[in-house]
């Protein structure tokens, strides 16, 4: 189970992620702006984030470059699910520290698909890095 900390001022999108991800074994938090995130990621050390663009207070890139700079966060995959689709905003979001963008409409599955294949569990991170040798 992976902990997923989802940003995004819609709250019936929230209620669906937050739905789909936990019926797929997730422990979901989530944050309604771009304000909350950072406090959140540090208070719940989440193993990704799914992140919208466009919040108030904040907005998805601050997020994710502040997100980025921050030495104990900068290894959480981002994925970003925005109705923005313009090619300066998918690049700059990837040049950014992106791992993955998905851009509104989109489908619920190929989503879920997306969190299967980044969200690996802090507890598994931890149980590599231990086993590497030094």
């Amino acid at each position: 189970m992976a902990r997923v900390l989802i940003a995004d001022d819609d709250p019936l999108l929230r209620g669906l992620l937050q739905h789909k991800l936990a019926g797929d074994g997730h422990l979901v938090i989530v944050a309604e702006d771009g304000g909350e995130v950072l406090g959140l990621i540090r208070e719940h050390h989440p193993d990704l984030v799914v992140l919208d663009a466009m919040m108030p207070v904040m907005d998805g890139f601050e997020v994710l470059r502040r997100l980025k700079v921050d030495p104990q966060a900068s290894s959480i995959p981002v994925i970003m699910l925005t109705a923005l689709r313009r090619e300066a905003d998918v690049v700059g979001a990837l040049q950014l520290g992106a791992a993955d963008y998905l851009v509104k409409p989109f489908i619920p599955d190929e989503l879920l698909e997306r969190v299967r294949r980044l969200a690996v569990p802090q507890q598994v991170q931890d149980d590599d890095r231990a086993r590497r040798p030094r």
